[in-house]
């Protein structure tokens, strides 16, 4: 109930498209990134959603202040407990799952898979983004 009743409020105009998303080329093996004269390559689309992916699997939620609380892999907060393997295959699956999903240019992750050995993280997993399907596979160190 409003005091003016009479009054109504214009619905405010919503852009609901996302634009097209942009991220700096990433070696995966250096763990830096690409550079080519003095510049940053860029990438585009799902190649640039992909990056950020890896980026966001391979750093500690909470840990940086740079990052927001919402960003990075909690698997790290595995490491200790005295779970069963099932147990932490399901959690690994599901802070796999909560890492990636708060990026809004990914939709879903399907067919995820992990699994752990000598403190690496292994995941592989199909992300569902706005511009197509992505297959991610990669190790994590976690030190579980």
């Amino acid at each position: 109930m409003s005091l003016f009743p009479i009054i109504q409020p214009q619905a405010a105009d919503v852009d609901t498209e996302l634009p097209f998303y942009r991220e700096v080329a990433w070696d995966y093996e250096k763990n830096a990134p690409i550079w080519k004269n003095g510049n940053p390559v860029m990438l585009e689309g799902k190649e640039a959603v992909y990056v950020w992916a890896w980026n966001a699997l391979h750093t500690p939620r909470f840990r940086y202040e740079i990052y927001t609380w919402a960003y990075g892999n909690e698997a790290e907060s595995l490491i200790g407990q005295n779970y069963s393997d099932e147990l932490k295959q399901a959690e690994g699956i599901r802070y796999v799952r909560e890492c990636l999903l708060i990026n809004p240019y990914i939709t879903d992750v399907q067919n995820t898979s992990v699994s752990f050995a000598d403190g690496i993280l292994t995941i592989a997993c199909t992300l569902v983004t706005v511009y197509g399907e992505i297959d991610l596979n990669g190790d994590v160190n976690i030190n579980v």
